[in-house]
């Protein structure tokens, strides 16, 4: 990125960054981005739906579901990773909140410079997602969802081996 940004100043980078996605905290893409003023566009910050609640291990997965192919939509994985959506349920239900406004203001209270992009074909749920920008986490609030949810190990790698090699994931 920083060869990129010498040739061309790079304004934003997309990647995917959520609750149960944290790599740009640890692979230096945080770093790098702050240092030199790079924009991060948050692709999946709620976690492909499953950070909504609006799905579990009972969940049927259509074959032709992008999700389908991951190993964190298994109905083991998904049950394991439940733990997860009840902290955001926990917390959004002393916020008067859904789970999904939790995860979202949680991307946006991370930096300044991070802007979530979730996807939606419901106008309702554009509208719920919205709310999460007046959705107020302080300090001890956040400080509290990332000790939980740092004693929750996900289970399921983000794409199935054969995707990994592909894109060197």
């Amino acid at each position: 990125m920083r060869r990129a940004h010498a040739v061309q100043p790079v304004t934003a980078l997309q990647n995917e960054y959520s609750l149960w996605t944290r790599d740009p905290e640890r692979n230096g893409i945080f770093d790098v981005c702050e240092e030199l003023g790079i924009g991060l566009v948050a692709f999946s910050p709620l976690g492909r739906g499953f950070l909504t609640g609006a799905m579990g291990a009972a969940s049927a997965i259509a074959a032709d579901d992008f999700r389908a192919q991951l190993p964190r939509f298994t109905p083991q994985a998904m049950a394991h990773n439940q733990a997860l959506v009840d902290l955001l349920r926990r917390v959004a239900a002393a916020k008067s909140a859904t789970a999904a406004q939790v995860a979202l203001a949680w991307v946006l209270a991370r930096r300044p410079w991070i802007v979530p992009i979730p996807g939606t074909t419901k106008s309702a749920r554009l509208r719920e997602n919205l709310g999460a920008a007046a959705l107020e986490l302080d300090a001890e609030e956040l400080a509290g969802i990332d000790r939980a949810a740092a004693a929750i190990p996900i289970e399921g790698e983000r794409y199935p081996a054969s995707m990994q090699a592909a894109t060197g994931r």
